[in-house]
């Protein structure tokens, strides 16, 4: 059989794993590295609010695998130079120069603001940045952050750390089908099933913290959104079936030679 290669490739990075994971909200950060291995993840997103540099036993990066592609995040910043700020400080503290892009000022429903999100990915992009800006799934901020640089777009599938699942289904479709990036996922999925649907429409790639996080085992379940992705990728490739509107259809035809034996006259 022959060898295709599906990498994902975002800043001119090659990516096997499309399942992204973050770094919160767990009971011990030591669960991590195990979380990492079991679900297949080659990409991790932390806050920067979260490391501490300066304390060699409370600093989360430590948990992180050194073969995971780190992916600071914004977390915490209410505008466009809050954002550029954070960006820069991970920078200087070593952590690359990926960036996922978090601007949010609405601390009721953590809605990201679009305008805001777009303005420093622009800076941040001239900058030599790989930007991946955190977004509501909208055609036109989504077009605005193409132009203004960034490697992916990442839609909300409902609202975050909620684990309602594909919510806002129809915008991100419409995504997948207008926008010349890679779309990821990212915020609300809440079980394997959802990640598999979102990867089935064409997602590029899930980023799932939450769900895993709050399970009963979250290795096993990072381990199930592993496979999920996997198997949304693969039926994405091998073309879905198609769905009839009304009605039904036979899998095997009428004419067949079991057919025409029931139709023979008993003797």
């Amino acid at each position: 059989m022959q060898n295709i290669d599906d990498s994902l490739v975002i800043g001119g990075k090659a990516l096997s794993g499309r399942l992204f994971i973050g770094t919160g909200k767990y009971g011990d950060d030591a669960l991590i590295p195990q979380i990492a291995e079991a679900s297949g993840a080659q990409v991790i997103t932390i806050a920067l609010r979260r490391v501490d540099l300066s304390n060699s036993r409370g600093n989360v990066l430590q948990r992180v695998p050194e073969y995971m592609q780190l992916l600071p995040n914004t977390s915490g910043a209410r505008n466009a130079e809050e954002a550029v700020r954070l960006a820069r400080l991970a920078k200087a503290a070593g952590a690359g120069d990926w960036i996922k892009i978090e601007v949010i000022s609405d601390t009721r429903r953590l809605l990201p603001d679009g305008y805001e999100t777009a303005k420093a990915t622009e800076i941040l992009a001239k900058e030599g940045f790989t930007v991946l800006p955190y977004m509501n799934p909208d055609l036109y901020v989504a077009r605005a952050l193409a132009n203004a640089g960034a490697a992916a777009v990442m839609p909300l599938a409902a609202p975050i750390g909620s684990n309602r699942g594909l919510s806002t289904r129809e915008m991100i479709a419409v995504l997948i089908e207008e926008i010349k990036l890679p779309v990821i996922v990212d915020a609300g999925l809440g079980r394997p099933s959802q990640a598999c649907e979102a990867m089935e429409m064409g997602a590029a790639a899930c980023l799932v913290n939450t769900a895993i996080a709050t399970a009963r085992d979250p290795v096993k379940m990072g381990a199930a959104f592993g496979e999920a992705v996997r198997a949304g990728r693969g039926a994405y490739l091998a073309g879905l079936g198609r769905v009839l509107e009304a009605g039904a259809e036979a899998s095997s035809p009428e004419n067949g030679a079991l057919t025409g034996f029931l139709n023979k006259t008993a003797p």
